[in-house]
């Protein structure tokens, strides 16, 4: 009987490890809101970013979204009009890094592609993506990528198509280098997927490229997500807004 017990025992022990394996493989690699109170995020990008920095722009949507959370944190916007990724990368150290930000999101290709033959070709963009993120990471500055947003709504248009090759890139290298994704593009094509009204193209922005105050809610949401915001807690920050 002694052996008996034994046996059943062992078998309960195993059978509980491995049902904890195999919790731990069904996890998120992040539980919970990655950012921690107190910690300043920097948010490098172009015109998009630059606006977002203004009161109900995406920027300061996402702090007060944080809050909302009971996370406080404060913002250093390092938004440029016109911006590519060769100019980002010319100013991350005074604009991003001398600030010791504890994250950075970066939002970096649409002039690349709409500027044309004064934008950024693919195999370049690669090379000065790689740079800001791992200067970032070599500085401890956690980063996190956020896709392209379109360029005119209409996926099918010469301009995004073109665009969504650097955005594959994008989410290659988040995978290779660890970042949190935010992939605003395809939130953006599913917001205006769903809506039976495109309002002439200007459902998310105010030109076709830059965001109106629904785009901004659009980024703002995307963003939070990827840091780690539960359902719940994205509603209580869009109730917020």
């Amino acid at each position: 009987m002694k052996a008996t017990n034994e046996f059943i025992s062992r078998k309960i022990s195993r059978l509980t490890l491995t049902a904890s394996a195999l919790v731990g493989l069904s996890m998120p690699l992040q539980a919970g809101i990655g950012v921690k109170e107190g910690e300043k995020i920097a948010f490098l990008g172009d015109s998009i970013t630059q606006a977002g920095a203004r009161p109900n722009g995406y920027v300061r949507l996402v702090i007060r979204g944080m809050e909302s959370s009971g996370v406080k944190t404060s913002a250093i916007p390092a938004g440029i009009s016109g911006h590519k990724s060769n100019q980002m990368l010319a100013r991350l150290e005074p604009h991003v890094l001398s600030k010791k930000p504890n994250w950075m999101t970066l939002s970096c290709g649409v002039n690349d592609v709409w500027h044309g033959k004064r934008g950024v070709s693919l195999a370049d963009y690669k090379v000065n993506i790689t740079k800001i993120v791992d200067r970032c990471q070599s500085a401890g500055v956690k980063v996190m990528i956020l896709t392209s947003t379109m360029i005119g709504e209409d996926k099918d248009n010469a301009n995004n198509k073109k665009l969504a090759t650097y955005n594959d890139f994008l989410k290659e290298l988040a995978k290779e280098k660890k970042c949190l994704l935010a992939d605003l593009n395809a939130d953006m094509q599913a917001a205006i997927a769903a809506s039976a009204d495109k309002k002439g193209g200007k459902l998310l922005t105010s030109d076709g490229v830059h965001m109106n105050p629904d785009g901004n809610k659009m980024m703002a949401t995307g963003v939070l997500k990827a840091f780690g915001l539960s359902a719940e807690e994205l509603k209580k920050a869009q109730a917020a807004w």
